[in-house]
């Protein structure tokens, strides 16, 4: 294993054992649906998929909703770790990243619950290796890697085409998500390695280091957040296409 998939690891590692990453299916889908859906639609809903009950704007809707919502709190945390007398340095940078990739997970299951996907987590009720496979794919995605976008849409389809409660390892098997993963562990942990400069400065220079720190924050995850949506609501487009 390369140094830079090594780095990745241990930020996965880190971000998935904080306590707000883990997003219950079924009561993320009852609280935001619960708007647009009655008891019996709720049901179809959970035990098949939201695309079954929601028209296009509405799942987009909600989806923007859970964007600002975690944007706010990213963007909180990061600033609260730029502040003078705050984290030191030395445990800043690990704990803000941590906690910037705790979001991303957290938001990216959100999404694929909305548009269709099924439980992440393994019959335990855990985020397992299978988990985190998908979800350093969609967070390579999320960051520009063409590879893993090419891979999300061919299993987005693959997944839509049949009613899974969790993920199906003979899926994951046939797209060699495995072995793709890998390559974008890769990709992150050399991405990560070059952007990580910038973020920790911004922790040095006192009081204007917690804007700083919120506004690099901001412009990092929200387009993150957007690519996510815009590459599921594209998908979605092509399933009501068809």
């Amino acid at each position: 294993m390369g140094k830079e998939s090594e780095l990745w690891n241990k930020i996965l590692s880190g971000a998935m054992a904080l306590p707000f990453v883990k997003v219950d299916r079924e009561s993320f889908l009852r609280k935001e649906l619960a708007l647009y859906c009655d008891h019996d639609m709720l049901d179809i809903a959970i035990k098949e998929s939201p695309l079954k009950v929601l028209h296009q704007k509405q799942i987009s809707r909600i989806a923007s909703g859970c964007i600002k919502y975690h944007l706010m709190l990213v963007c909180g945390a990061s600033a609260l770790a730029g502040l003078p007398g705050g984290w030191a340095l030395t445990g800043t940078i690990p704990v803000d990243i941590a906690q910037f990739y705790g979001h991303v997970f957290a938001l990216t299951q959100k999404l694929l619950y909305l548009y269709g996907w099924p439980d992440l987590q393994g019959e335990e009720g855990k985020l397992n290796d299978e988990a985190a496979y998908i979800l350093t794919l969609f967070t390579g995605g999320m960051m520009g890697s063409q590879v893993a976008l090419e891979t999300i849409k061919k299993i987005s389809k693959a997944f839509a085409e049949q009613v899974a409660i969790r993920l199906p390892r003979q899926a994951l098997t046939k797209y060699a998500i495995y072995n793709i993963s890998k390559q974008v562990a890769k990709w992150i942990g050399i991405k990560l390695t070059k952007d990580t400069f910038a973020r920790g400065v911004s922790k040095v220079i006192p009081l204007i280091g917690a804007p700083i720190s919120a506004g690099l924050t901001y412009w990092t995850f929200k387009p993150m957040a957007n690519r996510l949506k815009k590459s599921l609501d594209e998908q979605l487009i092509l399933l009501v296409d068809c």
